[in-house]
Parts: structure tokens; C-alpha cells; sequence
């Protein structure tokens, strides 16, 4: 039994070591993610292709059916359904129901992610489409979009470092580069404990919606 405290206590005192790996050269791009522990004697890499999607692709995700057309005007009449008063009040209820639970499950993950710090910030972009006037509108939005993603993990996280960002405007050529680098340190106790509190939240605080529209939520 102590001997299996100890392993306990050695696993979730373990810093874990997150170095993202984020690149893109025209077509060249990748995703890297390298997770160390104990000074790198554990560690296991993950690679993320890009999935790249060309014009021809298309995305239905659900074809509405249109009530009272004239080739199927008695089956459309079948399918029409009352909405009563009670009904109204409990998809009321339902909603309510859903934002308090999309609420504590941002809390949870709130409180995990404040205690992640942040070792390393590095993100470098290259952008050119070869005219001038447009490179420079484009290469100010590129540094308002960095910012919004800096302050964001600013105050999400424990930013342990100054953030290192460039954007280089290439006004004769059409490129776009970027390269960001990321190190991030959590121990696995901390992600343990948000892990049982999120599925303490999920089976406990599973919301109890009433109206038929909203059911397949609390399956």
C-alpha cells in the first residue's frame, strides 16, 4: 500500500511538458506535438496532417423537408404537430437548463487552464500578395488577430513568458508563411482532478430538459 501511495503521488505531482509545433510554407504545412515528462525520458510525439478541402467539396448536413407541397399535400398535413402553451414553457426551460450547463462545464475547464503556464510563445508570419496597398491592410488585420490570440491566453493561462511575434510584409511577392511554437506545463494531477469534475458535472448535472426537441441532450 505505500508503495502504491508513493507511485500515486510520483504520477500526479509529474509535470507534463506540451510543445506545440505549428507550421505553414505554402503546401508544406504540419501540426507537432511533443509530450514530455521526467526531464524527457517519457516522451511521445503526435503529427497532425492539414486536411485540405478543394472547392468541389460539399457539406449537407440535413435536408428540411417543406410541409403542404403539392405532390405530397396529405402526408404533409400527417406530419404537422400543435405546439401548446406547456410546450413553449418547457423548451423554455430546457434552454435555461442548457446554458447552466454549458456555463459550469466552461468553469471547470476555466479552472484547469489557469493552471497551465505558458513557457514559450513564438509565432513568426511572412505575408505577401503582391501588392502593396493590400499587404499592408492585410498585415494589419494579421497583427490585430495576434493580439486578440495573445490576450486570450493571457487570461486564460499563466503566461510565464514575454511572447515573441513578428509579422514580416513581403510587398512584391505572394507567400504566406507562419510558424508558432508553443511550450506549455501543467501537472497531470491538476488534469486528473479537472477530468473527475467534469465527469462528476456531466453524470450528476446531466440537465433535466422536459420538451421533446431538446431530449437527444440529456441521452
Amino acid at each position: 500500500m505505500l508503495l502504491l501511495f508513493v507511485l500515486f503521488l510520483i504520477i500526479i505531482l509529474t509535470k507534463l511538458t506540451i510543445i506545440l509545433d505549428v507550421i505553414h510554407v505554402g503546401d508544406n504545412d504540419h501540426i507537432k506535438i511533443k509530450i514530455k515528462a521526467w526531464y524527457g525520458l517519457l516522451r511521445y510525439t503526435i503529427k497532425i496532417p492539414f486536411v485540405k478541402i478543394d472547392d468541389q467539396a460539399n457539406i449537407i448536413i440535413k435536408e428540411e423537408q417543406k410541409m403542404g407541397d403539392e405532390s405530397s399535400t396529405n402526408e404533409g398535413s400527417k406530419n404537422k404537430k400543435k405546439i401548446t402553451p406547456e410546450e413553449e414553457v418547457k423548451a423554455i426551460h430546457d434552454i435555461k437548463e442548457i446554458v447552466q450547463h454549458v456555463v459550469g462545464i466552461h468553469k471547470i475547464v476555466q479552472r484547469f487552464l489557469r493552471k497551465i503556464k505558458v513557457r514559450q510563445f513564438i509565432w513568426h508570419s511572412q505575408i505577401g500578395i503582391g501588392d502593396a496597398a493590400h499587404t499592408g491592410l492585410i498585415t494589419g488585420v494579421a497583427w490585430s488577430i495576434k493580439g486578440v490570440v495573445i490576450g486570450i491566453v493571457g487570461e486564460y493561462m499563466k503566461l510565464k513568458t514575454t511572447p515573441i511575434v513578428t509579422i514580416t510584409p513581403e510587398f512584391n511577392l505572394l507567400c504566406s508563411r507562419t510558424k508558432l511554437q508553443c511550450i506549455f506545463q501543467f501537472r497531470i494531477g491538476q488534469a486528473i482532478l479537472a477530468g473527475i469534475q467534469f465527469l462528476k458535472y456531466w453524470k450528476g448535472g446531466r440537465p433535466d430538459l422536459k420538451s421533446k426537441p431538446f431530449s437527444f441532450f440529456a441521452n
